[in-house]
Formats: structure tokens, sequence, C-alpha cells
């Protein structure tokens, strides 16, 4: 009964309000920062770069797979030759048109660095809007401390003097 009566206090307290309205603010937050990074610096950068959409970058792997796999092809052809000798030209033409189409692979690296601008910028405005709340906070919290005391007037000071000069005459 303990832990419900914890997550009860936990969940009056604004904590989980305050943390929601963060999620929801910071989602639609990083979708501004995201169609400011697209939408309004890339697309100058990839100017100056020659016309270069970063999103578009990417090497294709499927070179690599085609190694491997005419490696394997050549162990494959020789037992095949084998298997072609028994078999007739319908049933070699049914397994060719049988094997599967294969989709080329590809390392999008231009997507990894379109992520990276969008983080760094991303993180830059977070860091603008902290500073902005610690001022508007330090800014607040100097208007709420106490005024300092006024110094004493000629007047004060002198009945200061007058009332510890009477207490030593006692």
């Amino acid at each position: 009964m303990g832990f419900l009566k914890e997550f009860k206090e936990f969940a009056i307290k604004g904590n989980v309000m305050d943390m929601a309205v963060g999620v929801i603010i910071g989602g639609a937050f990083g979708k501004i920062v995201s169609s400011l990074v697209n939408d309004i610096l890339m697309p100058p950068i990839g100017a100056l770069l020659g016309n270069t959409d970063f999103s578009n970058l990417r090497i294709d792997l499927s070179g690599i797979r085609k190694a491997v796999s005419s490696a394997s092809q050549a162990v494959s052809d020789t037992v095949s030759s084998i298997d072609i000798i028994s078999s007739d030209s319908a049933e070699i033409a049914e397994t060719v048109a049988a094997a599967p189409v294969i989709e080329p692979i590809y390392w999008n690296y231009g997507a990894f660095i379109q992520q990276c601008i969008d983080f760094t910028i991303l993180a830059f405005c977070v860091f603008l809007m902290v500073k902005l709340m610690n001022k508007l906070i330090r800014k607040k919290a100097a208007e709420a401390a106490p005024a300092p005391a006024p110094a004493p007037s000629k007047e004060e000071l002198l009945l200061t003097e007058i009332r510890d000069l009477l207490k030593e005459k006692k």
C-alpha cells in the first residue's frame, strides 16, 4: 500500500503534469528545429557544397554482397552442374524464375550527417533557452531579495553615541 500512496503523492504534486507539458513542448520544438534545419539551413549549405542534399548521400554496399555471393555461387555452380545433367530445362527455368529479387543495400551516411546537424542546432537552442531562463531566475531573485538597510543618518549616529555614553556612565 505504501507504493501506491507514494505514487499518488508524486502524481498529485504536479511533477507528472510538468513532465508531460515538457515532453509535448519538446516534441513540438523538435519539429520546429527539424524544419529549420531541413527547410531553411540545409538548402543554402547544400548549394554551397555543389547542390548536395545530405539525405541522399549514401554508399551502395551491394558490391560486398555480390562479392560474397559470387564466391558461394562458384561453389554452387559446380554442384549445380551435376544436377543440370539429370534435370530438364523446364525445371531449371522455374528455379531461376523463383529466385528472389535482391534489393540494393545502402549505407545512408548522409542521413546520419543530417541528424547530427539537427542535434547540434537543437542542443544550441536548448542551451539558449536555459541561459535565458537562468538569467530571468537571477533577475527575479535579485528583485525579491530585501534591499540593504540604508546607512544611518547623522542624527541617528549622534543618538547612538549618546545612548552608548549613557550606558557607560551607569
